[in-house]
């Protein structure tokens, strides 16, 4: 199938390692080039707010890499859930992914992604942050079990990627598909136009 033409006519370069995003990008039809920024991410969200954690995360991940870019735009991106006032990263080992679940199990958590665009020549920069929420179904231990043998769990915030078109214990009940699983494409094709209308200045 041929590329779709995206709202943004030159070079998009996606900051991230993320299969997630990467697998949006692709159902969208945009051609693009990967980039991982690989800096390191606290697992603390300073001020105590998400919404800060995660725009600021986007935004250094696009710092990293528009420097290496001379023309084109940067697409950066962060998502990790809110749960009692804490940041749900992605779990260090099959344990930590266990203690996640386990905690969000029955409950309903925030889920948080922020994204930055940067232009480069000019060095204009776009930025905004999106919440979804989300409903995780309380697993029983059988069910706990299997799910942590499929290692889906790694390199997931909140030790889970979403399965589409349904998921068996995951419930999005506020907020985009798109975006909890790491880019909302829908303000994202926004975004790109706008991008698109500074370029053409």
């Amino acid at each position: 199938m041929a590329p779709h033409p995206s709202p943004f006519p030159g070079r998009l370069i996606l900051a991230s390692g993320s299969r997630g995003r990467r697998w949006l990008m692709e159902q969208a039809g945009y051609p693009f080039e990967v980039k991982p920024s690989n800096i390191d991410e606290p697992t603390e969200a300073r001020l105590g707010s998400c919404r800060h954690y995660v725009g600021e995360l986007a935004w250094l991940k696009a710092a990293a890499v528009a420097p290496t870019v001379d023309d084109g735009l940067v697409i950066a991106a962060d998502t990790v859930g809110w749960h009692n006032g804490k940041v749900i990263g992605k779990p260090e080992d099959v344990d930590d992914a266990r203690r996640i679940i386990r905690a969000l199990g029955g409950t309903v958590h925030e889920l948080w992604t922020g994204v930055c665009l940067w232009l480069r020549p000019g060095d204009w920069q776009l930025c905004w942050q999106e919440r979804s929420l989300v409903r995780m179904k309380a697993l029983s231990d059988a069910e706990l079990d299997a799910y942590l043998k499929t290692d889906k769990w790694v390199g997931n915030s909140g030790a889970y990627a979403i399965e589409l078109p349904t998921d068996p214990f995951l419930t999005v009940e506020e907020g985009t598909v798109s975006n909890v699983i790491g880019l909302p494409m829908e303000s994202l094709a926004k975004a790109l136009a706008w991008a698109a209308e500074i370029r053409k200045g």
